[in-house]
C-alpha cells in the first residue's frame, strides 16, 4: 500500500483554449505515458519526459501485418471448421472424398501459412529492435 504522503489528495483545475488543449494532446500522444494527468504532472514538476518519435510508415506496415495475421488465422479457423464438419458427417463416399480433398488443401496451405506468419514475426521483431534502438 502507498504511504499517506504518497497519495495525491490536492486537486487543481486547469482551463485551456481549444488550441492549447490540442497542443497538449499532440505532445502527450508522443510520450509513453498512459494518462494525461501523469504527463502533465511530469511537465509541471520539471521531471524528465521521454518523447518517442515513431516512423509513421513503419506503423502503417505493422498495422497491415496485424490485419494480415488476423486474416491468416481466420483462414486457418475456416479450414479447421470445414474438417470438423466433414469428420462429423463420416460414413458415406462423399464424405471420404471431401475429407481427402480437405486434407490435401490443408497440407498445401499449412506450410505456406506458417511461413508467412514466421516472416511477419521476423519483421515485427526487426521493427521492435529499431524502435528500442531509437529510444536508447
Amino acid at each position: 500500500m502507498a504511504k499517506q504522503e504518497d497519495k495525491r489528495i490536492q486537486w487543481k483545475n486547469l482551463r485551456f483554449t481549444p488550441e492549447e488543449f490540442q497542443l497538449l494532446e499532440t505532445r502527450f500522444k508522443k510520450t509513453p505515458f498512459r494518462k494525461l494527468s501523469e504527463y502533465m504532472r511530469n511537465v509541471l514538476l520539471e521531471k524528465p519526459v521521454t518523447v518517442n518519435y515513431r516512423d509513421k510508415a513503419m506503423d502503417d506496415v505493422l498495422e497491415e501485418m496485424i490485419l494480415l495475421r488476423q486474416e491468416l488465422n481466420a483462414i486457418g479457423n475456416n479450414l479447421n471448421q470445414a474438417m470438423r464438419s466433414i469428420n462429423s458427417a463420416h460414413g458415406n463416399a462423399d464424405t471420404r472424398l471431401w475429407m481427402n480433398l480437405m486434407s490435401i488443401v490443408n497440407s498445401k496451405l499449412e506450410p505456406s501459412i506458417s511461413q508467412i506468419k514466421d516472416r511477419m514475426n521476423q519483421y515485427a521483431d526487426i521493427w521492435s529492435q529499431k524502435l528500442r534502438a531509437v529510444k536508447a
